[in-house]
C-alpha cells in the first residue's frame, strides 16, 4: 500500500501495513511495517516492527522499535529501545535510552546519555557521551568527549581532541573502587589527548595527559606527556 506524503500512516492498537510514503509514520500501539518507508516524520509510542528501510526527516522513538534495515534521517532521539539492525546515517542522534545499531553509525553529532551498541565504525565531527557505549570497529571524530559512568569497549579511536574523564560522585565511588569504571580499547590516537579510566595497548598522540586510573602498554608522543601517579605505563617513547 503506497501513500502521498500528504498522507499518514497510524497504528494506534495492533495492526500491520506494507511500506510506502508518508507524512507521518506513527506507531502508538503495537505494529508491523513490511517495506521499505519514506516520511517526514517517523513517531514510535508503542512496539514497532519495520521490515525494511526508513528514510525520513526526524525519527522519534520513546517505546520499542525494531527496524530490520537501514536508517537515513536528519535527526534521531532515542528515549525508549531501539534495534537498528543495518547502518545509521544521520546529521544528530541522542540515544537516551537504549540504543542498538547492527552496523555502522555515521552523523555530524553523537550523543550519548543512555547505553549505545554499535557493530561496526563510528564516525562524527562531534560524539559526547555521558552513558556507556560498545562500539565494535572505529570510533572516529573531530572531538570525542566521554565521561564514564560505567564500563565502555571501543576496538580503536581517532580524533584531534579526545578527553575522556571519570564522574564518580556519593556513594558510586564506594561501589567504583570495588567495579572500577573503564574505557578499553586496543589503540588510542589523536593530537590532545587527556585520559582517565584508560586501558589500552597502544597511546599515540602529540600532547599526551595520562590521569588517574589509567593501564597503558606503551605511549607515544610527539610533544608532551603527564603521566600520573596512579596509573601504570610499560613503556613511552618520543616519536
Amino acid at each position: 500500500m503506497n501513500m502521498n506524503k500528504n498522507r499518514d500512516l497510524m497504528i494506534n492498537g495492533f495492526g500491520s501495513s506494507s511500506g510506502g510514503e508518508f507524512e507521518l509514520a506513527s506507531i502508538n500501539g503495537k505494529g508491523k511495517v513490511i517495506g521499505d518507508i519514506e516520511c517526514k516524520h517517523y513517531d514510535c509510542n508503542g512496539f514497532a516492527t519495520v521490515n525494511g528501510n526508513i528514510k525520513a526527516e526526524t525519527v522519534t522513538i520513546n517505546g520499542k522499535s525494531t527496524i530490520n534495515g537501514d536508517v537515513d534521517a536528519e535527526s534521531i532521539t532515542i528515549d525508549g529501545h531501539s534495534s537498528m539492525s543495518g547502518a545509521v546515517n544521520t546529521e544528530t542522534i541522542r540515544i537516551s535510552g537504549n540504543g542498538s545499531i547492527g552496523g555502522s553509525l555515521r552523523g555530524d553529532q553523537i550523543k550519548i546519555n543512555g547505553k549505545a551498541s554499535i557493530g561496526g565504525d563510528c564516525e562524527a565531527e562531534e560524539f559526547v557521551s555521558e552513558g556507556l557505549f560498545t562500539i565494535s570497529g572505529l570510533l572516529n571524530a573531530e572531538n570525542i568527549d566521554i565521561l564514564l559512568y560505567g564500563d565502555c569497549k571501543v576496538k580503536e579511536i581517532g580524533g584531534q581532541t579526545i578527553r575522556i574523564r571519570k564522574k564518580v560522585q556519593g556513594l558510586m565511588k564506594i561501589i567504583k573502587s570495588i567495579y572500577p569504571t573503564r574505557l578499553v580499547a586496543d589503540v588510542i590516537e589523536g593530537d590532545d589527548l587527556h585520559l582517565e579510566g584508560v586501558k589500552a595497548k597502544i597511546v599515540r598522540g602529540n600532547n599526551v595527559t595520562i590521569g588517574q586510573d589509567c593501564e597503558i602498554n606503551s605511549v607515544e608522543y610527539k610533544g608532551t606527556i603527564e603521566v600520573d601517579k596512579a596509573s601504570k605505563v610499560i613503556k613511552t617513547s618520543q616519536l
